[in-house]
């Protein structure tokens, strides 16, 4: 839900968004209704993969790389240089094993966190299912630590909200204990420990990692930032979204990533998620596939997902393309 909230101001400067925004956020991507974004794209294709190979992790990646291919074909609006680059070595026939080029973007993050949820129970294959669907398009080690990260905070998450974890979110320690010899990682997660100790603001964290005109796309940005709006803003989902999409940048992908991870609790405002039109991804096609994709965790069994219409996604991606140009002109526009 987050990214359709924050596509209107993808690649916007904090500055500028609190001068057209001014703190109040509602759905204005298309007039008052908000679409998804390649954010949101990701996690239906790897969820449909995930609920088809609940025990196997290479015909999940294989399955996944498929619906990356055909995605490609649709002609998506926003793609990643890395995710672009590790589509096309499919096409040209190299292995979903080899596919994926070293990168640290945070694409592996913005989709993963369903894998967290499926295995909530089973560290051993999250830790499988994740690194299937993230070395299939980025294969440097820190594109890995974050989608864990992001993985391993959704499956506690999950765990907390059926009632068998006492604590709403992972420690830091547990967090940094994902890459004990990764240095940056360290010192990002005694950063994080630091800020908390202090209560920092959201927006005092990012400036503190030299964040203060906007969240990149860098793993390592994005991924603390985002576990920082969720530590902050315990409870709230709105008003740590709203600060999250302050922060300007990357701003579909963080929100896309923290809805994910506070939206289990509930209390995301009607008027943002009932004001998503999209097609073919809409709020009842997301929950027909949530009912799939649950049923295929309790029984452990392939859950087989209803057709994709792949026929449509062209036109709609097109469409797509218009209002994305529509905002750029409007940018143009002095507030």
């Amino acid at each position: 839900m987050g990214d359709s909230l924050g596509l209107q101001a993808e690649a916007l400067s904090p500055g500028t968004i609190r001068r057209r925004w001014k703190g109040r956020w509602n759905q204005g991507f298309l007039f008052n209704y908000g679409m998804v974004s390649d954010d949101t794209e990701h996690t239906v294709m790897l969820c449909r993969a995930l609920m088809k190979y609940p025990k196997d992790a290479r015909a999940f990646q294989k399955e996944f790389a498929s619906s990356l291919r055909w995605w490609l074909l649709g002609g998506p609006a926003g793609i990643g240089l890395a995710t672009l680059k590790s589509i096309i070595r499919l096409w040209a026939g190299i292995s979903p094993q080899r596919s994926g080029v070293y990168s640290a973007g945070n694409g592996p993050a913005m989709r993963i966190a369903a894998v967290g949820i499926f295995f909530a129970d089973d560290p051993e294959s999250l830790r499988e299912y994740v690194l299937a669907a993230t070395c299939l398009t980025h294969r440097d080690p820190k594109a890995v630590t974050g989608a864990m990260a992001i993985a391993l905070t959704a499956a506690h998450r999950a765990r907390f909200v059926l009632g068998r974890e006492t604590a709403s979110f992972p420690s830091i320690q547990e967090l940094a204990g994902i890459d004990p010899g990764d240095t940056e990682w360290q010192r990002l997660m005694e950063a994080v420990q630091s800020s908390m100790e202090k209560n920092d603001s959201l927006q005092e964290f990012a400036c503190s990692l030299g964040l203060s005109k906007g969240v990149s796309g860098y793993m390592y940005h994005t991924v603390p930032v985002c576990l920082y709006a969720l530590f902050r803003h315990a409870g709230d989902f709105k008003t740590g979204l709203e600060a999250l999409l302050n922060l300007g940048g990357d701003t579909d992908t963080t929100g896309a990533i923290y809805s994910a991870l506070a939206g289990m609790s509930g209390n995301i405002p009607e008027n943002w998620s009932g004001h998503i039109k999209d097609f073919p991804i809409s709020i009842p096609f997301l929950e027909k596939h949530a009912f799939w994709l649950a049923r295929a965790s309790e029984s452990g069994e392939p859950v087989i997902p209803g057709g994709f219409p792949w026929w449509g996604v062209p036109f709609r991606n097109a469409f797509f393309f218009l209002v994305v140009l529509a905002h750029c002109f409007r940018r143009i526009i002095p507030c």
